[in-house]
């Protein structure tokens, strides 16, 4: 039976990020991720980095692509009724927001923790979490065929809304907060220049729509469409079609198309867990929280989970000083509150969830309110942003 010192549920970028942070404060850790190392280098996810993200994947070393090929961003646009509204981040907090996919993040990660020794066992099947409450927890796993049990300090779920690692945990130990919203987003990622060199998030009377970038040469977009919608009921004419009906005119007629390389439905919902921890185990990202990626905070907040957990097991193990253990979900759920709240006010503000013409005018007067609102402006900006973690 083999003891590590943290082992970690997930190789997604919150699991990457905190074992290579681990592992540079001369902590042991092994990484257990159910999926190959293909498959989660492949997964297209968010690509809006805060600047404590950034700051944070520089201090673990992980930097040096990101520096040359991320594209910073010193505002975004809002487009509604025919005109824009430009958020200056840069001018309004002093500091900006940078593009650069989680793919590549991911993969920054991996190739960083590996060529450094680190342990990732990919593939691992049938994950069971024992004795999370006693005085060591277990993990027992399939791999390769063969049955394997790790006694550890503590356990790191990054796994995931769908993973094993929440589910652990009694129904009676935590509270889960849930809001389902009644619509979906339709995403197109595709090989043709960006519309703007901003992201626009746009609200229309037919629904939403973002325009996103993963490079100068590649673009993700996104509508909202019905919750029900299937991906292959939608062709890359009629989204480009319908794209280009909720941008304003001269922002349509700029638009580039050209064929999909990949297209996905995500749902949107928020959900909290709390506490973030249950004994041994302790909670990172989207196994505790879920938010609508309106706000682009997903990536960002497993990033903030990750420096809180980090600073507190590095605690533990330096100077033997529980305090930051037994504070991590606190600290970790003000920040998660704070970016659930404004995500679901930005994504209130932005779709159309019914046809209440009373409900459209409420959100453009909103809309109208930040572009007259200095005020209003920053504090859209300071959320967008991001608080410091």
């Amino acid at each position: 039976m083999a003891h590590t010192q943290v082992v970690i549920i997930g190789a997604g970028p919150s699991g990457l990020l905190l074992a290579r942070l681990l592992a540079m404060a001369g902590v042991r850790t092994v990484v257990l991720e159910r999926h190959s190392r293909a498959y989660v280098e492949a997964r297209i996810r968010a690509g809006v980095l805060e600047p404590g993200t950034v700051a944070l994947l520089n201090e673990a070393g992980a930097g040096a692509r990101l520096q040359a090929e991320g594209l910073p961003h010193s505002g975004f646009q809002l487009a509604f009724e025919e005109q824009t509204h430009r958020i200056d981040l840069l001018a309004l907090t002093g500091q900006q927001v940078t593009v650069y996919g989680q793919t590549e993040v991911q993969k920054d990660l991996g190739a960083l923790h590996l060529a450094a020794g680190g342990i990732i066992h990919y593939e691992v099947e049938a994950i069971t979490l024992r004795d999370l409450a006693g005085r060591q927890a277990g993990v027992e796993y399939l791999h390769n065929g063969v049955r394997e049990r790790l006694d550890c300090d503590f356990v790191a779920g990054c796994d995931g809304a769908h993973g094993v690692s929440h589910q652990a945990i009694p129904a009676q130990a935590v509270q889960r907060f849930e809001r389902v919203y009644p619509v979906g987003w339709l995403g197109v990622l595709a090989n043709v220049p960006p519309v703007s060199h901003e992201l626009v998030y746009a609200n229309h009377h037919r629904g939403f729509a973002l325009c996103s970038m993963r490079s100068q040469t590649r673009s993700r977009y996104y509508i909202q469409c019905a919750v029900g919608d299937r991906v292959d009921q939608w062709s890359d004419e009629q989204f480009w079609n319908e794209l280009q009906c909720r941008l304003p005119a001269a922002m349509a007629s700029a638009l580039i198309t050209g064929p999909s390389i990949e297209k996905s439905i995500a749902p949107l919902r928020s959900q909290v867990t709390e506490p973030m921890r249950y004994g041994r185990l302790f909670l990172v990202g989207d196994a505790a929280h879920i938010v609508p990626p309106t706000g682009a905070k997903g990536l960002n907040l497993a990033v903030s989970d990750v420096r809180f957990l980090w600073e507190a097991l590095t605690g533990f193990y330096q100077h033997h000083d529980e305090r930051l253990l037994n504070e991590y979900s606190s600290r970790a759920l003000l920040r998660v509150w704070q970016a659930t709240r404004f995500s679901w006010w930005f994504t209130a503000l932005m779709h159309r969830f019914t046809d209440d013409p009373a409900e459209h005018r409420l959100q453009v007067a909103e809309l109208l309110n930040l572009a007259h609102s200095r005020a209003a402006s920053q504090a859209v900006a300071e959320n967008y942003i991001g608080a410091t973690f």
